[in-house]
């Protein structure tokens, strides 16, 4: 249990292994991060906590992997390359080495796939629930930073990946009846649990991307910031929105709205100039106006949220 360890031995033996170049192993106040010449750094951060964003009996290399992964989701959605993060952890009491261990492992595991590393954070307990943030560290050349406001008149509007996946599996997860294969069912819950970020497309996104956002609120709300300062008004064609078979077969006739509202996708959501191809598929258009709106065989749909909401 946390009351048995030491908050420098739990740095020493979990974290210190993980740390790169310029985190001195952990050992000093803070960490020295050297410029890149012709890069901006991009800087994010997010918080996932037991209970919101994970369950109690998530593994624990999953539960980090997720942590991580919010955040470079955002910054593959600004067009940049991720490199380093900190880390700051609020442990309950009940947390024991063998969950530290498998939280440390998942975190060196998506160090080695994006090639980042820890440059430090904080450790601490809490009598509340388990608490983790992540503030993440990410290079893209100099002023190509896609923005949210960027979006135009006549752009194409295109989103990466699938959608509602990860509502599905939390569905799932608050025991919604279901008749789902066994494969089916764990496909949900595994986008759910690890996140697939499309960290490699950022490079690419940068070369056709007017604006960008990360989906994690919902398709439709996340869409709506793009919406909102850029002055312009989105149309979504809900024919065109991709969505699992297994998300289909879930939700069935509800599958469309429910996936655009879900939240938790942390897939690339951008408007560009129409008729491109690539990992990617063109869901609407950019319009005058304000606003998001779904339509469905030309007619919109009401939706009873555009999404998440924290508050």
């Amino acid at each position: 249990m946390l009351r048995d360890m030491d908050e420098f031995g739990i740095i020493a033996t979990y974290f210190a292994p993980l740390a790169g170049e310029g985190a001195f192993g952990l050992k000093d106040d803070a960490a020295l991060l050297p410029a890149r010449i012709g890069q901006d750094l991009v800087i994010t951060t997010d918080t996932v906590t037991e209970g919101v964003d994970f369950f109690s009996f998530d593994p624990s290399a999953d539960i980090a992997r997720k942590a991580l992964r919010v955040n470079l989701s955002d910054l593959a959605a600004k067009g940049a390359g991720p490199a380093h993060y900190l880390l700051n952890l609020s442990l309950p009491h009940t947390i024991a080495p063998d969950w530290l261990a498998g939280f440390a492992n998942g975190l060196a595991m998506d160090q080695k796939e994006y090639g980042i590393s820890l440059l430090g954070g904080d450790t601490g307990a809490t009598d509340g629930p388990l608490s983790i943030s992540v503030t993440a560290f990410g290079f893209v050349p100099q002023g190509k930073m896609i923005r949210r406001d960027g979006a135009q008149v006549g752009d194409a509007v295109y989103v990466t990946g699938t959608i509602g996946d990860s509502g599905g599996g939390l569905a799932i997860f608050k025991r919604e009846k279901h008749s789902l294969s066994d494969a089916d069912r764990d496909a949900l819950i595994a986008c759910y649990r690890v996140p697939q970020p499309p960290v490699a497309f950022a490079e690419k996104l940068r070369g056709v991307a007017h604006a960008s956002v990360d989906v994690s609120d919902g398709l439709i709300a996340d869409l709506g910031h793009i919406a909102s300062v850029s002055g312009v008004r989105i149309l979504v064609d809900g024919e065109k929105v991709p969505l699992s078979p297994p998300l289909r077969a879930l939700w069935k006739d509800a599958a469309l709205s429910r996936a655009v509202t879900a939240g938790d996708d942390y897939q690339i959501a951008f408007t560009a100039p129409p008729g491109l191809a690539g990992p990617f598929v063109q869901i609407g258009r950019v319009e005058k106006g304000e606003g998001v709106s779904l339509t469905l065989g030309g007619a919109e749909v009401a939706l009873p949220k555009a999404g998440y909401r924290h508050f």
